[in-house]
């Protein structure tokens, strides 16, 4: 993570003019805008270690960095919106760039292009969220230092297996706690709720036990350096977090509105909020996360349902981190953290469609198989997910699980492979059956 530099403290408007005249400056002034240099710089919304090296070359003699970041923080004032939380000040600001994606997540992420951009059946639908749900429990618990690999995560939900250490509870944890936003993300949220978000995610994995589902009570909290032990981050005192959550929960059900927020901005102010307030002793980033779920779903943007955004988080760590900072050291300017998220959210809806594409190959592939050996869809489904893990196997729960059906009909399936060769039997225990490639499949006779 690292310490930032912090930048120059910000002139009012009058002082910075006034240098410019008293420069004789003010020409050069008017070219910053005429040649776009300030739009580029904001429509990218560079933080000051990038501004001060964007002096246009024929200017450096005249022009200093500092005069340049009074220019680029003026034009961010224009059209600042600012909110307040438990006594702490933040704003934000609108640039084109952000207009225009929010724009593209209107029609992609709640509107009806969207269905037809992924349009597919129920069924696969179905296993499309179980996936998603899946990748974003995994990956939102990696971020947070859970060790497991994907691959050994994604077996042990698929089987129900019982986790075997604080890893793999961190995991099931997240695992329970979004499927319950899923189906409770029309409820408002309030601090009973938060609380019991905190429990769902943290349960049986905290050093002490009692903390799950607690505000913190003391001010021993510090977010740090992994690498040198700097404290980047001291959270507001404990006694604001009362106020904290009850304002916040106000922010959440829409019951202060000064002025319009687009979701996916007010999605990715409430994530930051519990980061900044760390109003927990531990599980802030995964409470943080799951509140940036739940709000989306709430406002209609159904497709998040599909996506896993903590997994391209966990592909950009340094950046998200640096999100935070930028934002506290630039007067608490949330822009920086809401374009993060932005990009975050694009890069997860353009991962979900390549993943359709490859979904619907093997699709194909499938369909190739039901016409050949004459098997109903959901068998030939279980038949290709074994094919393509000759060294693995499957249970009934998993099949379960995987095809959202009933445990009576995951045994007639796997008792009707077994019969016709595809699946071979593999006892376990006294009691398990897991079940592997079958003659069938391995050519063996």
């Amino acid at each position: 993570m690292g310490k930032i530099e912090v930048p120059p403290a910000n002139k009012p408007y009058e002082v910075y003019f006034q240098n410019f005249i008293e420069k004789g400056l003010l020409g050069l002034h008017a070219d910053l805008y005429k040649k776009g240099i300030i739009r580029k710089i904001n429509d990218d919304y560079l933080y000051w270690s990038e501004v001060k090296y964007r002096v246009p070359t024929e200017y450096k003699d005249v022009l200093t960095p500092i005069d340049l970041w009074s220019v680029v923080k003026e034009n961010r004032s224009h059209d600042r919106r600012y909110i307040e939380l438990a006594n702490h000040g933040f704003y934000f600001t609108k640039t084109d760039s952000l207009e225009q994606q929010l724009h593209e997540f209107d029609l992609h992420l709640a509107g009806a292009l969207g269905e037809q951009e992924t349009a597919t059946s129920e069924v696969d639908k179905h296993h499309y969220l179980i996936g998603s749900i899946m990748e974003e429990s995994i990956a939102s618990s990696q971020i947070e230092g859970a060790v497991t690999s994907r691959l050994v995560a994604k077996e042990m939900l698929r089987k129900n297996r019982a986790p075997r250490n604080t890893s793999e509870r961190m995991i099931v944890n997240n695992y329970s706690t979004i499927q319950h936003i899923v189906k409770t993300k029309k409820e408002p949220l309030t601090e009973a709720g938060l609380l019991r978000l905190h429990q769902l995610i943290t349960e049986d994995t905290l050093e002490k036990p009692n903390e799950s589902g607690q505000l913190r009570q003391n001010d021993d909290i510090y977010v740090v350096d992994a690498i040198n032990g700097d404290v980047v981050h001291a959270p507001p005192t404990h006694k604001s977090l009362p106020a904290f959550v009850g304002e916040l929960c106000h922010f959440f059900n829409d019951e202060t509105p000064d002025f319009f927020i687009h979701p996916v901005v007010k999605a990715s102010i409430i994530h930051f909020l519990i980061g900044y307030f760390h109003p927990f002793s531990d599980g802030n980033g995964r409470t943080a996360r799951a509140l940036f779920y739940w709000y989306l779903l709430r406002k209609g943007y159904w497709l998040t349902e599909y996506l896993s955004i903590s997994r391209i988080i966990m592909q950009s760590r340094a950046q998200y981190y640096r999100a935070f900072q930028y934002t506290e050291a630039d007067e608490n300017d949330l822009t920086y953290f809401v374009l993060y998220q932005v990009k975050t959210l694009s890069r997860a809806y353009d991962e979900l469609k390549k993943y359709i594409d490859q979904k619907n190959q093997e699709k194909r592939q499938l369909l190739a198989l039901q016409r050949t050996e004459k098997l109903p869809p959901r068998q030939a489904q279980i038949v290709e997910w074994v094919r393509q893990n000759p060294s693995g196997t499957v249970s009934i729960k998993e099949i379960e699980t995987r095809l959202g059906i009933s445990n009576q009909t995951a045994r007639n399936d796997i008792r009707a492979l077994v019969k016709v060769g595809f699946l071979e039997e593999l006892p376990i225990n006294g009691k398990e059956r897991h079940y592997i490639q079958g003659e069938r499949l391995t050519g063996k006779s």
